[in-house]
């Protein structure tokens, strides 16, 4: 029996997917022969061959409901939605601003949810339905110090998958994806250059940080037939975790 991790014919929508973690993931369902777009409010430079663009505020629910459309009236269809588009400063959460704090819920959870009623609507009238994928992290799974709202806000995508997939089946099957440390544009810059990145790479079981197409190779999995019967799942992405203090007492 053929593995059928085959996406040819389907058409895909990665928010955010201009470049880091999204660039990764658009570039791995490409590979997958599914024909694929990415969406942001300003068009990157770079991206890769087979790659569309459509611009578009995630936040703004009119833009979106647009942004969908508009993948309908250019395709005829829309197979795959990965919610991808997130981020957030560092910020003290006793001195993080309500406007702030906001910005960071509607971008990482606010905003996948609009993104994902406008697919449903569309996969639900689709003779065979859909799939929406989360981008998650670790830091709705444990204690998010410095990104508090980031974090609040991944634990309730987390738990919106969980109820969409139970409200949207049987077409539409969602899931997330929960990444680790990614080696994006940014990663040495933000831990202090390549020395203090490698030691924070160390850190991981596995001796590396995730690539932006790990995370794509798990997003591709979740669409594909491959995992017709996996809905409400979240797929740790992590390289073995992160390694605990207290492992240091045992030489672990």
């Amino acid at each position: 029996m053929t593995i059928p991790l085959d996406l040819a014919g389907r058409v895909a929508l990665v928010t955010g997917g201009g470049r880091g973690v999204g660039a990764g993931i658009a570039g791995r369902l490409l590979d997958a022969g599914a024909r694929v777009v990415v969406c942001g409010r300003t068009e990157p430079a770079g991206l890769a061959p087979g790659v569309g663009f459509l611009g578009c505020d995630v936040r703004d629910p009119d833009a979106v409901e647009a942004l969908v459309a508009a993948c309908g009236e250019r395709f005829g269809r829309l197979d795959v939605v990965v919610n991808n588009a997130g981020g957030s400063p560092v910020a003290d959460a006793a001195t993080a601003s309500p406007r702030l704090t906001e910005k960071v819920i509607a971008l990482n959870l606010t905003a996948a949810l609009h993104v994902a009623q406008a697919a449903n609507a569309r996969m639900q009238a689709q003779p065979d339905g859909g799939v929406i994928v989360n981008v998650a992290s670790l830091s709705g799974l444990r204690p998010s110090p410095g990104t508090a709202a980031y974090g609040a806000a991944k634990a309730g995508l987390l738990n919106l998958t969980r109820t969409l997939a139970m409200e949207w089946a049987p077409k539409v099957r969602v899931n997330a994806v929960s990444a680790g440390i990614v080696r994006t544009e940014a990663f040495e810059d933000y831990y202090g250059g390549p020395e203090a990145a490698a030691a924070v790479g160390a850190t991981v079981p596995l001796g590396r940080v995730a690539e932006p197409a790990d995370v794509g190779n798990a997003v591709a999995f979740l669409a594909s037939p491959l995992a017709a019967f996996v809905s409400g799942a979240n797929l740790e992405v992590h390289g073995g975790g992160e390694r605990l203090a207290f492992s240091e007492h045992f030489g672990g």
